[in-house]
């Protein structure tokens, strides 16, 4: 039964292997899970709301969203003085069906109690 697992696990691409670290990456970080988080639930915040919300200051919650957003993550939009973020909920949806795609069938199918 390693057999196939082995063969399977060999044929995971390199960029495959390197997007999904990086995504796994961004989202391993606290701040910036509940970042995602906050954005999935509200649809679009500023950041000094979201500053308040994660008892950190400007420069701490612009450095993570400035990840997220290089990643294509989130997306910006400026209102005057402030800055609006949201969820780029394509690009997120994306990243976790590649995740699901390379997982091996036992864990995938464990993991959404046997159905896909």
């Amino acid at each position: 039964m390693a057999g196939p697992l082995v063969d399977r696990l060999s044929q995971l691409s390199e960029d495959d292997t390197k997007l999904s670290v990086e995504f796994l990456k961004l989202l391993a970080d606290e701040t910036r899970l509940r970042i995602v988080y906050m954005l999935k639930q509200a649809g679009e915040l500023n950041v000094q709301t979201m500053c308040r919300a994660l008892r950190l200051t400007q420069p701490a919650v612009s450095h993570h969203l400035a990840l997220l957003r290089m990643a294509g993550l989130v997306s910006l939009r400026r209102q005057g003085k402030h800055n609006f973020y949201s969820l780029v909920s394509h690009r997120f949806h994306d990243q976790v069906k590649r995740l699901w795609q390379i997982l091996p069938d036992g864990v995938a199918d464990a993991c959404s109690g046997g159905t896909r």
